[in-house]
């Protein structure tokens, strides 16, 4: 480790697809001990998705496949940033891939990389894939 600030981050939540929707609720949490101005959580999805949707203003597509989302301040211990999308894919798969990470945190090092990263198959159920 660096002797640069340091701040653990965690992202969890759960995805759901049917009939080409795909709805993704994430929150991110800052463990410390550095607080945290801006951080970007990148979810990549193994199906090209549809456009046409309003995004929140924190995210932006970088592909039909990525997006990036800012997660707002984070101060330390246990503050937590929430997300929910109503995304729609381009066609109608019986099955995705939602790869989670962070993709910035503001110059800080993580610890524990492990629980920011997460690999979730999500079925066309409905049903929620908690990550």
């Amino acid at each position: 480790m660096s002797g640069g600030p340091e701040a653990d981050l965690a992202h969890h939540g759960h995805v759901s697809l049917w009939g080409g929707e795909v709805g993704v609720w994430l929150v991110t949490e800052n463990f410390g001990p550095a607080d945290l101005a801006q951080a970007t959580v990148r979810l990549a999805f193994s199906e090209p998705m549809a456009g046409g949707r309003e995004l929140p203003p924190s995210c932006l597509w970088s592909g039909d496949r990525v997006l990036s989302c800012r997660t707002g301040a984070l101060p330390a211990v246990g503050s937590v940033g929430e997300l929910a999308l109503d995304l729609r894919t381009a066609g109608l798969p019986d099955e995705l891939t939602v790869e989670v990470s962070t993709a910035w945190q503001g110059g800080t090092a993580d610890g524990n990389p492990v629980n920011d990263r997460h690999r979730v198959l999500v079925l066309a159920t409905g049903d929620p894939y908690v990550f």
